[in-house]
């Protein structure tokens, strides 16, 4: 069989701007997966960090080149090296480091193709170079509007070179991070039915980043996954909420609503639970 890339024509948004946003790629031979493009403020956040990192290595060369050639080679070596770190920086990341600076390890994301694949040398060359146009002037206005008006967070680059900044698994894996403290304020709720794994970890990535949404954003991202539950517990013929629990389940904030945020932090309080 002719092996081929995932059907992009089923790859579609269910949200635009700057709220979280979930991507569904789906195979030709029918195998569907999702990809968490990685929003505004983190990948900031990263660029920042990878500009930390680049500054330090720029006083490391300048450095060396003073001791060992005491100054010899003057300020254009210096500029040469800044043009080839400007340039090619975040290729070299991402081409042997799985899509990852430094700036993006630490902050748990990484660039791919916008079919889920890794990125390769064309499709990095391309939305690097093109970093230049999103943040002409050291303005960064291009970029910041790219990203909030398109699907997925997309600057330019991205758009150009048909890629994605996603959240890594290391990103949305709990057991890489500290406690929920915030799930002290639900009550534990045991599911009727055996998860699957995909769900325990979707679950738990709703419960990691609830702190960081609104009410009415956190509602709105749990109601798929509550009903999805309800298709498999619901044993009375569909009329049964799984969500509908005692207002001392749902916590004191919460009390007498029906509340689907409350009844997946309640199950993740379970799964969280030695």
């Amino acid at each position: 069989m002719k092996n081929r890339a995932p059907n992009q024509n089923r790859f579609s948004s269910q949200k635009t701007g700057l709220e979280d946003a979930s991507f569904r790629v789906q195979t030709p031979e029918g195998i569907e997966y999702a990809l968490y493009p990685a929003g505004l403020l983190i990948r900031v956040m990263a660029y920042g960090i990878d500009q930390i990192f680049l500054g330090f290595i720029l006083i490391g060369v300048i450095t060396l080149e003073e001791f060992l050639l005491d100054g010899a080679l003057g300020i254009w070596f210096i500029l040469l090296v800044r043009f080839v770190m400007d340039w090619f920086y975040h290729v070299f990341w991402e081409l042997f480091f799985r899509g990852q600076s430094p700036g993006k390890k630490l902050m748990g994301i990484r660039v791919v193709r916008s079919d889920g694949f890794p990125v390769d040398a064309g499709s990095s060359l391309i939305r690097n170079l093109l970093r230049f146009v999103d943040t002409f002037m050291g303005l960064f206005i291009i970029s910041f509007v790219s990203m909030a008006a398109s699907p997925g967070f997309r600057r330019l680059g991205d758009w150009a070179g048909g890629t994605l900044v996603v959240h890594t698994l290391q990103s949305q894996a709990p057991e890489r991070r500290g406690p929920m403290s915030w799930l002290g304020e639900f009550a534990p709720i045991a599911p009727r039915r055996p998860l699957s794994y995909g769900e325990k970890q979707g679950i738990l990535m709703f419960a990691r980043r609830y702190p960081l949404l609104g009410p009415g954003r956190a509602e709105e991202i749990a109601r798929p996954l509550a009903a999805l539950l309800q298709d498999g517990d619901d044993s009375s013929g569909g009329t049964a909420k799984p969500w509908a629990v005692p207002g001392a389940a749902l916590g004191p904030a919460s009390e007498g609503r029906k509340n689907p945020a409350a009844y997946l932090l309640g199950i993740a309080r379970t799964l969280e639970a030695p």
